[in-house]
């Protein structure tokens, strides 16, 4: 990793990547052909492999499909789905959605927060979880709506959050 001083003071932080870590990469955007259309799709496989989608990462997709970083770099910043920071083994997304907070995903959220002792975009010390909001899960009928992972949890209550979070545990 390198850190360089950029102007009034503020840094930038690079990761190296790996032979193996480019190569995946590679072979990501390959088996969408280099299509710059498929641009959506490579972040997506590309997250799923890696967790995460920093500028290097991105830089190197750039590359293959033959397009601008800051073309990259605004979609995966316009889509809530791709993040940039690493997320947690087990990340939580409360929905923030209508429905969800009418029913109190509000002190859910809050709940979560406390246990954890972390803030929304956050990831705990030990790597374990993180926390983000959605707008809509698609489950109003469940609401309110958390999901570990893949997982769906419904009709969630600020009692049941540590509950939830034992199963990982």
């Amino acid at each position: 990793m390198t850190v360089q001083t950029l102007p009034e003071n503020k840094l930038e932080v690079k990761i190296k990547l790996s032979d193996e870590k480019i190569e995946k990469i590679n072979e990501i955007c390959e088996s969408f052909d280099n299509d710059p259309g498929e641009l959506i799709n490579v972040l997506h496989e590309t997250q799923v492999t890696y967790g995460y989608l920093p500028a290097e990462v991105q830089e190197v997709i750039a590359h293959n499909l033959n397009i601008s970083v800051a073309h990259v770099y605004g979609v995966v910043t316009f889509y809530s789905f791709f993040t940039m920071v690493p997320k947690g083994e087990h990340p939580i997304s409360i929905c923030l959605g209508t429905a969800c907070y009418v029913r109190g995903a509000e002190k859910i959220l809050d709940e979560f927060k406390k246990e954890l002792n972390i803030k929304v975009g956050e990831t705990t010390a030990d790597k374990k979880f993180s926390i983000s909001c959605l707008r809509c899960v698609g489950a109003c009928g469940l609401a309110p709506v958390v999901m570990v992972g893949e997982k769906v949890y419904g009709r969630v209550s600020p009692d049941s959050v540590r509950a939830i979070l034992d199963e990982y545990k």
